[in-house]
């Protein structure tokens, strides 16, 4: 007994030594593991798959910026296009901007192959793939390139709705912190990428021409499809599947419910003032045209100030992130709009040419011009966002948010096309400038015109400054 006591002693013992490496082998496999996750901590998140597929979306919007200039020199020097015509094309294809809500609907209410965002997901990459590569092909005309450019917009904007759902639901039930250091991520890798593009943007143009940098573009959406992948969605079973007259049901509620909540005052009347706001004339395609034709800037030199122009933007929102964000809305939309006709007026020194009577050369000039209009430029747009965030009412949050945008998304677009209807009545054109003078002043003055409609602002109530966090989506 004593033997087999003993016996019995030692293989416990034994047991126990075994039991204890095993242990000290699981704690050493936990800290080893708690180590690799806290390195995998971006932008103060950490790394997941589904935080991936965030980062590569958001990476896509700002680099797809390659195609920008792309774009303008095609219709300008490949299909002999004038300013009123490029003008009216680019807006064109910025429809699917316009409905962004329609696409919010459709993912939620409609699966895809079963899935209500990876599917979505991987048919928004191919989208955009196809309509790049289009360009970069066979398109020769207009009315193809207006096509290709609007499934490429279809692609960027559908995606951003997806993965703006996606956003929410991580965020959801997080604690502010989270939250907020999410968004950064998401803008963060809209920044990078927007920097990246606008490096390489002019540079290829020149050494390649413009259809292998839409060539380049067509392999951004992939990455967008390769996404889809990382995202932790499980599938639709069949008695989920909806019916189209419940899809119908369903649409006629939704817009029901954001008819309802648009005819209230204190809805309608600031999100109005921002439409005007935003829709004054612009005359951006027409000094494309100026800058290229008359002052010879290279598509190189215009990849550099589009560089300019993406870390400018990052600093206005530092500024007003640091010093603007609880200046009230009223009082910020006023002298956005007065600062910013004051200082887009330099733009007239550089057309009648004063700009060399005071020793400032052209492109110094430029570049100088943009950085400070950027700057200017994010701080007006940001309280927009504050102003969106503020008036969406509770239980429509998600909706009526891309309902506004895609209203001042709109304003954007009627801009364009006025500026497009001006540029035409005045006879400016790929080779004439004579009233590009009186043009860019009717667009400044005009600038100055939703002023009078200000106190629309007053229904709005400034009791939270930090609305931006939550707006910059």
């Amino acid at each position: 007994d004593d033997a087999m006591g003993g016996a019995r002693r030692g293989a416990g013992a034994e047991d126990g030594t075994t039991a204890a490496a095993a242990t000290a082998s699981a704690a050493r496999d936990d800290a080893g593991r708690r180590k690799t996750k806290e390195r995998r901590v971006l932008f103060g998140v950490p790394m997941s798959p589904e935080v991936y597929a965030i980062a590569l979306v958001y990476f896509v919007q700002g680099v797809i910026g390659l195609s920008r200039l792309a774009k303008d020199f095609y219709l300008k020097d490949e299909l002999r296009l004038g300013p009123s015509e490029t003008a009216m094309i680019l807006s064109i294809s910025q429809a699917p901007w316009l409905i962004k809500p329609l696409w919010g609907f459709l993912s939620d209410s409609v699966p895809l192959f079963g899935y209500r965002r990876k599917s979505y997901l991987m048919a928004c990459g191919a989208v955009g793939c196809l309509g790049w590569a289009s360009m970069a092909t066979w398109v020769d005309a207009p009315e193809t390139a207006l096509v290709a450019f609007t499934l490429g917009s279809l692609s960027i904007a559908f995606s951003d709705v997806l993965i703006d759902s996606i956003v929410v639901a991580k965020a959801r039930g997080e604690e502010q912190g989270v939250s907020g250091s999410l968004q950064s991520l998401c803008w963060g890798f809209v920044a990078i990428g927007s920097i990246v593009s606008s490096y390489f943007s002019g540079s290829l143009i020149e050494s390649y021409g413009t259809r292998f940098v839409f060539g380049a573009t067509a392999v951004f959406p992939l990455m967008i499809a390769g996404a889809s992948t990382l995202v932790q969605e499980k599938p639709i079973v069949e008695t989920a599947q909806v019916s189209s007259e419940g899809v119908l049901s369903d649409f006629k509620a939704m817009s029901g419910k954001l008819f309802q909540v648009a005819k209230r005052r204190d809805i309608w009347a600031p999100a109005f003032f921002v439409f005007l706001w935003q829709a004054t004339p612009s005359a951006g395609t027409a000094m494309f045209y100026f800058n290229t034709n008359e002052l010879g800037f290279s598509p190189e030199f215009l990849g550099r100030v589009a560089l300019v122009r993406a870390f400018c933007a990052l600093g206005g929102v530092a500024l007003y992130n640091g010093y603007l964000k609880r200046v009230p809305l009223k009082k910020m939309f006023l002298w956005t709009s007065i600062l910013g006709t004051a200082l887009g007026s330099t733009q007239l020194l550089l057309v009648s040419r004063m700009n060399l009577e005071l020793g400032i050369s052209d492109k110094v000039f430029a570049l100088t011009d943009t950085a400070v209009l950027t700057v200017l430029g994010e701080v007006s747009f940001l309280p927009v966002l504050v102003l969106a965030a503020k008036i969406c009412p509770e239980g429509v949050e998600a909706t009526f948010f891309a309902a506004l945008m895609s209203l001042f998304n709109a304003g954007g677009v009627t801009s364009e096309f006025l500026g497009a209807g001006l540029t035409k009545s005045l006879g400016v054109t790929a080779d004439n400038f004579d009233n590009l003078f009186l043009l860019l002043s009717i667009c400044l003055v005009t600038g100055l015109l939703p002023l009078a409609a200000i106190n629309l602002i007053d229904e709005v109530k400034d009791d939270d400054a930090d609305d931006v966090e939550s707006a910059q989506k």
